[in-house]
């Protein structure tokens, strides 16, 4: 039987360079996505280089999603690619909108029209329950987003679901809580943390600024969760899934562990800045992996504290080698 093929946009990010390395272990040809830029970064694909196809593409180009559905003709499509950083969504909200939201229909048209038997992953988010209304969130807790990224992610989730009904494409949605990583973006919060840690423990800076410390999140492990996907386009029938710990976190208790995996007190270190807290907070978000246990049968690895511990340990090799 010919290795299936499977295409990944945004395989550049952290979700894109784990589940390239997944499927690549499970025999897969891989092609990945990227976006054309004046400086290209691939460094979180330097442990599957040469193994896997890179083409150029885009989100808000729908001339290159239809070439390379209908040149790939792909078994699997992997929509990861977004403006996925919630606070640039309220600087730029239209051009989030654009990739994060209409994107996502740009992609689903190109499998409608060039290769309709692909099953089709969206990556949804815990942001799109903002505001929440339950707790622990399910695949049916209502939406409230309260960031435009999270309205544009609700808006790729519901028109991936408008294009299994209506069109039966094997379409499903990972409404994926935060999953964290020594290759998390350094705009996010955990990883700000862990830099700054590695940093301070090497002399290299004395301080990290936070905005609120007492925003709660369900954060499990990026490597966890990629397989997650992979386990949904094997399933009978096209669904949604929540992807998450079940646990809750502060940001308080992610800075503690992460200064005490270093021998540090953060207290000497931390000072709260006012320009990093949100113009309108998600309090508490905590999802429930119930389905995803039963249907799927997919449960997280790798626990809270030893999250924090593989980051900061990452980010004092990084620096030591800088």
């Amino acid at each position: 039987m010919a290795e299936k093929k499977a295409l990944i946009t945004g395989i550049t990010g952290q979700d894109g360079s784990y589940l390239a390395e997944l499927l690549l272990e499970k025999g897969y040809e891989v092609y990945g996505m990227h976006r054309r830029a004046s400086v290209q970064r691939f460094e979180r694909l330097d442990a599957v280089a040469g193994r896997v196809h890179l083409i150029e593409g885009d989100l808000t180009d729908q001339s290159s999603l239809d070439d390379a559905v209908r040149t790939i003709q792909p078994d699997e499509v992997y929509n990861l690619a977004a403006q996925s950083f919630v606070p640039v969504s309220w600087s730029q909200p239209i051009l989030t909108g654009d990739v994060t939201g209409l994107g996502v229909t740009r992609l689903l048209e190109a499998v409608r029209r060039f290769k309709k038997d692909a099953r089709f992953y969206q990556a949804s988010s815990s942001e799109m329950y903002g505001k929440v209304r339950h707790i622990p969130q399910t695949e049916e807790t209502p939406f409230h987003p309260r960031s435009p990224y999270g309205a544009s992610k609700a808006y790729g989730h519901y028109i991936t679901v408008n294009y299994r009904e209506s069109y039966g494409i094997f379409a499903c949605s990972g409404i994926l809580f935060n999953h964290e990583s020594p290759r998390r973006g350094i705009e996010f919060v955990t990883r700000k943390i862990t830099d700054a840690v590695a940093r301070i423990k090497l002399g290299k800076a004395d301080e990290l600024r936070l905005g609120n410390l007492d925003a709660r999140r369900d954060w499990g492990f990026a490597g966890d969760y990629v397989e997650a996907m992979w386990l949904m386009l094997q399933a009978k029938e096209p669904d949604d899934y929540v992807i998450a710990t079940g646990q809750t976190h502060t940001v308080r208790e992610f800075v503690e562990l992460a200064f005490g995996a270093a021998g540090l007190d953060w207290q000497k270190h931390v000072v709260i800045d006012p320009k990093f807290i949100r113009p309108a907070e998600v309090d508490i978000l905590i999802g429930s992996p119930a389905k995803a246990l039963e249907k799927l049968g997919w449960k997280p690895r790798v626990n809270f504290p030893q999250l924090v511990k593989m980051m900061v340990e990452s980010g004092i090799k990084e620096h030591e080698n800088a």
